[in-house]
C-alpha cells in the first residue's frame, strides 16, 4: 500500500522518573493489577504490555526507576534507551512540583544532549526526548495543578502533555500511559510550535505538498469530491455530508479565506490541521502525513521513496502500463492551456511537490527528448524522458513517482509502475527481445558527427542542426521508432572518448546495439572505429553497425589497411551506412532499433544486403553452387528472421 503508520514501530519504551515517594511504582502496579497495592516495593520490575491490549496496537515496555536501588549512571542509560520519559510529581507536594524544573527537566535534557548512543530501535536519540508530566495523588486534594504545569510547558517544548491521576483510585491511570504512547507515536513538537500557536515550517511544507497532490483539477481548492478521496485514502472511510458541512462551517468561522466557492482553500486546510493539534488530535494529522510517506522527522521515508526492487543481471527496467497512465494523467492535469506541451511554468508547477525537478528544463529536456518548436516538452517527449530515466536510473524514477503522489493516487507502491524485463541471455536464446526500450551506444572520434547523429534523432528536420556546435553535458537522446509495426524506444548514448587509445569502461561497452561512427570525409577517421571494434566488439554478441557521417561531402579514402566496406565484409558486419543531416532521412535509427530487438539475425542481415548489393550492380550469379553456402546460412535463421529483414528493407538503405 505504501502506507506508513505508527504500528510499524517495534515497541514503545516508557520510563518513569521522579522524586522518592511521588508514587511512580504504585502507578505501574495499579495499571497492571487494576487495584492499588497495599505493599509497594522500592522499584517495579520492567513489564511488557502486549500490542493487542494497547490503543495503538504497539508492544509497550514500562520501566521504573529507583534512586535507592540504581545509580546516576543507570538513570542516564535508561533515559537514553527510553522513547518517552514520564516525570511524576505529587500534586500535594509543592517541592516535588518545583523539582520538575529545577532538577528533572534539565537532567533529561543534558543526558540526551551529551549522549551519542542509540535507542532500542537502533535510531539516533535526539536532544529533546518527549516528556509527559504526571501529577499523582489527585485523590488527596480538591484543586488542580494543571495551570502551574501549563506554564512549565511553555518553556519546555519537549513536554508533550500533562495529566493528573491517582494510583489509589485508578483515576486516569490508563490515560496516563496512553498519553505516553501517544507522545512517541504522534509527537507534537515536529508539528506545532506552542509559543507561536502555529504549525512548524516542516509540517506546513509537508501539508502544502499533500494539498497539491489531492487537488486533482489543480484549481488550488479541495472540492467535495477531492475531500472525499482524501478521506478515503487516509482513513479508509468516506466523509459524511453532514460532517463535511460542519468542517466547512468551522473553517469559515475561523479563517475568512478558508472556504471559496464551497471548497476548502490551502489556508483552510492548514487551519484544520492546526485545530486538530490544538485539540489533542495529533494522531489525525500524523495519519495523513504517514499516508503520504513522512516519518517522525517529517522527512519522506526511504522505504516509501525507494522500495526494494530486484533486477536480475541482464534485465532492464521499463515503465509499466500503470506507470505510463499515471504520467499521462499528470501531464494532462498540468497542461493548463491544452496545447499538448508543458511550458516552463507548467513544468515548474508539476514538480512543485518535489524537492527539485529531476532534470533541467532549459537544457536537458531540449537535448534529450522530442519537444515542440518552442522547445517545450510534448506528451510524447514527456513519456520518452521518463522512459529514459527508468532505464538508466530506476531508483530516481521511483523516488519522483512517490513525490508526485503515485502511491496515493494508485493506492499502491511504485513497484507496480515498473516492469522488469527478462534477462538478455533469454532474449538471445529465443532470437527475439521482449523489451520495448533499447540502449544504443554511439562511439566515434571527436568531430566525427556522432553528437549531431544523436540530436538528429529528436527533430523532424535534421538540417536545422547543420553548423551547430554541441557543447553540453547531456549524453542521452531518446525517441520512439516503429519496428515491424511495434513502437520501440531507442536511447542513444553519446560516448565521448577523446583519444583512440583511451580505454572504454564496461558500462560504455555494454549495450543492446553499438553504432560506431566515422567521418567519411576525413581520411584518418575510420581507423579509430576499426580499433574500437576489434578491441571491444569483435568477440562480443552485441550487434554493431558502422556509420559513415557527412556523406554529403566528398568521400575520402581512409588511411587504414582496409577500407570500411572491406572491414565490414571481413568481420561479417552490415556494409557501412552512409548518413548526413542534410538528407533528413531517419532509416538509420529504425535499423539500429531492429538490430537491438533481434540481436541474433546479424548474419542473415549481411546475406540479405549482399544479395541486394550484387543485384544492384548486375553481379548476381545464378550458379547454385555459389549460393549453396549462403543458403545454409539463411536456413539457420527462423521465419521470424526474414520478417525482420523485410522490416529493415522497408526503411531503404544507403549502404555501399
Amino acid at each position: 500500500m505504501g502506507q506508513y503508520t505508527a504500528s510499524q514501530r517495534k515497541n514503545v519504551r516508557i520510563l518513569l522518573v521522579g522524586d522518592a515517594g511521588v508514587g511512580k511504582t504504585s502507578l505501574i502496579l495499579s495499571l497492571v493489577s487494576e487495584e492499588y497495592p497495599e505493599e509497594v516495593p522500592p522499584r517495579a520490575e520492567e513489564i511488557t504490555i502486549p500490542a493487542n491490549v494497547t490503543p495503538e496496537q504497539v508492544p509497550t515496555n514500562i520501566v521504573d526507576f529507583s534512586s535507592v536501588e540504581q545509580s546516576d549512571e543507570a538513570l542516564a542509560a535508561e533515559i537514553n534507551k527510553a522513547h518517552v520519559v514520564c516525570i511524576v510529581y505529587a500534586v500535594d507536594d509543592d517541592d516535588s512540583l518545583d523539582r520538575i524544573t529545577s532538577h528533572w527537566l534539565p537532567l533529561v535534557r543534558s543526558t540526551c544532549s551529551s549522549s551519542s548512543s542509540t535507542n532500542t530501535d537502533g535510531e539516533p536519540d535526539v536532544a529533546r526526548k518527549p516528556i509527559v508530566l504526571v501529577g499523582n495523588k489527585i485523590d488527596l486534594i480538591e484543586y488542580s495543578t494543571i495551570d502551574s504545569v501549563l506554564a512549565i510547558m511553555e518553556d519546555y517544548p519537549e513536554i508533550e502533555s500533562c495529566v493528573e491521576c491517582s494510583a489509589k483510585t485508578l483515576h486516569n491511570i490508563s490515560e496516563m500511559f496512553y498519553y505516553a504512547q501517544k507522545a512517541v507515536l504522534h509527537p507534537t513538537s515536529p508539528l506545532y510550535i506552542m509559543e507561536e500557536q502555529n504549525l512548524t515550517p516542516a509540517c506546513k511544507k509537508s501539508l502544502v505538498r499533500i494539498f497539491k497532490i489531492c487537488d486533482i483539477d489543480s484549481d488550488n481548492l479541495l472540492n467535495d469530491y477531492e475531500l472525499n478521496l482524501f478521506q478515503r485514502r487516509c482513513f479508509n472511510t468516506p466523509l459524511q455530508p453532514q460532517i463535511l458541512d460542519e468542517v466547512k462551517s468551522v473553517i469559515q468561522k475561523n479563517v475568512p479565506d478558508g472556504i471559496y466557492n464551497d471548497a476548502v482553500t490551502l489556508q483552510g486546510f492548514l487551519f484544520l490541521h492546526c485545530l486538530f493539534i490544538q485539540r489533542g488530535r495529533n494522531e489525525t494529522t500524523w495519519a495523513v502525513l504517514r499516508r503520504f510517506g513522512y516519518n517522525d522527522q517529517l522527512e519522506m521515508c526511504k522505504e516509501y521513496l525507494r522500495p526494494a526492487l530486484k533486477i536480475p543481471p541482464g534485465s532492464s527496467t521499463e515503465l509499466s502500463h500503470r506507470g505510463q497512465q499515471f504520467l499521462i494523467a499528470l501531464f494532462e492535469r498540468y497542461d493548463r492551456d491544452g496545447d499538448g506541451a508543458l511550458s516552463p511554468e507548467e513544468h515548474k508547477m508539476l514538480f512543485s511537490t518535489c524537492p527539485s525537478p529531476p532534470w533541467s528544463y532549459s537544457t536537458d529536456i531540449r537535448k534529450s527528448c522530442p519537444t515542440n518548436d518552442c522547445g517545450w516538452v510534448t506528451l510524447h517527449g514527456w513519456l520518452c524522458r521518463w522512459t529514459l530515466m527508468t532505464l538508466i536510473d530506476v531508483v530516481k524514477t521511483m523516488e519522483y513517482l512517490a513525490y508526485l503522489g503515485f502511491n496515493v493516487h494508485e493506492n499502491d507502491s511504485q513497484l507496480v509502475a515498473i516492469h522488469v524485463t527478462r534477462e538478455r541471455r533469454i532474449d538471445l536464446a529465443k532470437r527475439q527481445s521482449s523489451r520495448s526500450v533499447y540502449k544504443c551506444h554511439v562511439i566515434g572520434p571527436k568531430g566525427s558527427g556522432k553528437t549531431g547523429l544523436c540530436r538528429g534523432f529528436l527533430i523532424d528536420d535534421m538540417s536545422k542542426l547543420l553548423g551547430k556546435e554541441f557543447k553540453t553535458n547531456v549524453v542521452h537522446c531518446i525517441n520512439s521508432v516503429q519496428v515491424y509495426g511495434q513502437e520501440k524506444h531507442l536511447i542513444l548514448r553519446d560516448i565521448d572518448v577523446r583519444h583512440a587509445l583511451d580505454p572504454l569502461q564496461p558500462q560504455e561497452v555494454n549495450c543492446d546495439v553499438a553504432c560506431l561512427v566515422y567521418d567519411s570525409s576525413n581520411p584518418r577517421s575510420f581507423e579509430y572505429v576499426a580499433r574500437i571494434y576489434i578491441k571491444y566488439f569483435a568477440e562480443s554478441k552485441i550487434p554493431v553497425m558502422i556509420v559513415g557521417t557527412k556523406c554529403d561531402l566528398e568521400e575520402r579514402r581512409q588511411d587504414y589497411l582496409m577500407q570500411p566496406a572491406e572491414f565490414c565484409d571481413k568481420y561479417k558486419l552490415l556494409p557501412p551506412h552512409l548518413f548526413s543531416l542534410k538528407t533528413n532521412k531517419k532509416e538509420l535509427y529504425t535499423k539500429l532499433a531492429t538490430m537491438a530487438a533481434f540481436p541474433r539475425f546479424q548474419a542473415a542481415w549481411i546475406l540479405f544486403y549482399k544479395h541486394r548489393y550484387l543485384r544492384q550492380f548486375g553481379l548476381m550469379t545464378e550458379d547454385p553452387k555459389v549460393w549453396l553456402k549462403a543458403g545454409l546460412g539463411v536456413a539457420a535463421a527462423t521465419v521470424l528472421g526474414f520478417i525482420v529483414l523485410k522490416a529493415i528493407s522497408a526503411t531503404g538503405t544507403h549502404s555501399r
